[in-house]
């Protein structure tokens, strides 16, 4: 019996060790804030500047962004002596602006560094974690939009993700800004609110997220948000809440956004880009598993940790 009583009093102190942070980070958005960007970190940080490239992808990008830092040129995107067209250039422009700024500031063998190509990931992560919460305060209370983005926060995929210098943890910033905007014109209790300087933040934050989410990885997401409105417009009949998100001045700042780059990769490549991201990488994933067929290339990224 006593033994059976020191279990329960061993199961009861971590509930009320997790209630206890609730209702500390519950009592302000600002406190949540602070809980869930140091639980994020808690759960990212360990082996994020230690652990040398991992994933065979991870020195890919890095790699490439490398070339693209000591070549100077922003625009195509090479790994060795060949073209790397799977993926848009978002994400090669976050790694080399955070290795150029640790160059600018000093930083010795910042183009080697590892773990200075993980920061953008690394970002990608928490922000996500705060966006989850931001999101979910459109459909629940604000202790139950802790626990969510608390969730988050703990996922063993997200904490692997953010840790390595890959596009995913980035697109999922992006992913869930997008939703947490969309969720706010589509509900009726939500749109209400949609006034003043508030009635443009959140379509400037839908269709930036959107033009983000293409430079990153081309029209994945784009694809899940066309897959939701059309849902919802299969289940309610009606479609006036998307006016919400000022659809023709969000196109026109997306375009601005996105088209330079794909204007100037398509003067530099022709077709090349498109055949190679499109053709060879996206509609491969979909049709078959491209990491077992594809041909393994040689690594030569050098890093210090």
């Amino acid at each position: 019996m006593a033994v059976a009583a020191d279990n329960r009093v061993g199961q009861v102190k971590p509930a009320r060790g997790l209630m206890e942070v609730l209702d500390f980070a519950t009592r302000s958005h600002g406190r949540a804030v602070i809980v869930l960007v140091v639980v994020a970190l808690l759960s990212i940080l360990p082996g994020f500047f230690a652990i040398p490239p991992t994933d065979r992808d991870e020195s890919r990008f890095a790699q490439a962004t490398k070339q693209m830092v000591e070549s100077g040129d922003y625009v195509d995107i090479r790994f060795q002596e060949t073209t790397r067209y799977k993926k848009p250039v978002g994400i090669y422009w976050l790694q080399a602006a955070v290795v150029k700024t640790a160059q600018a500031l000093g930083v010795r063998d910042a183009v080697t560094t590892i773990w200075l190509y993980r920061i953008p990931s690394l970002l990608g992560a928490v922000g996500a974690v705060l966006l989850t919460y931001w999101a979910a305060l459109a459909f629940l209370s604000r202790r139950a939009s802790v626990l969510a983005a608390l969730m988050m926060a703990t996922c063993i995929l997200l904490s692997v993700e953010g840790r390595i210098a890959k596009t995913d943890a980035c697109l999922l910033l992006t992913a869930v800004a997008a939703m947490g905007a969309m969720a706010r014109a589509y509900l009726p209790e939500q749109r209400s609110q949609l006034v003043g300087t508030w009635s443009w933040a959140v379509p400037a934050i839908f269709w930036t997220a959107m033009a983000a989410s293409v430079l990153l990885k081309g029209p994945v997401i784009p694809l899940i948000v066309f897959l939701t409105v059309v849902t919802l417009l299969i289940v309610d009949r009606s479609m006036s809440w998307i006016w919400s998100l000022r659809p023709v001045v969000g196109i026109a700042w997306a375009a601005a956004l996105v088209l330079p780059w794909f204007a100037a990769i398509i003067l530099r490549s022709g077709d090349g880009f498109f055949q190679e991201s499109v053709g060879e990488d996206l509609l491969s994933k979909l049709f078959q598993g491209q990491e077992s067929t594809a041909p393994r290339q040689d690594i030569i990224f050098c890093c210090s940790g």
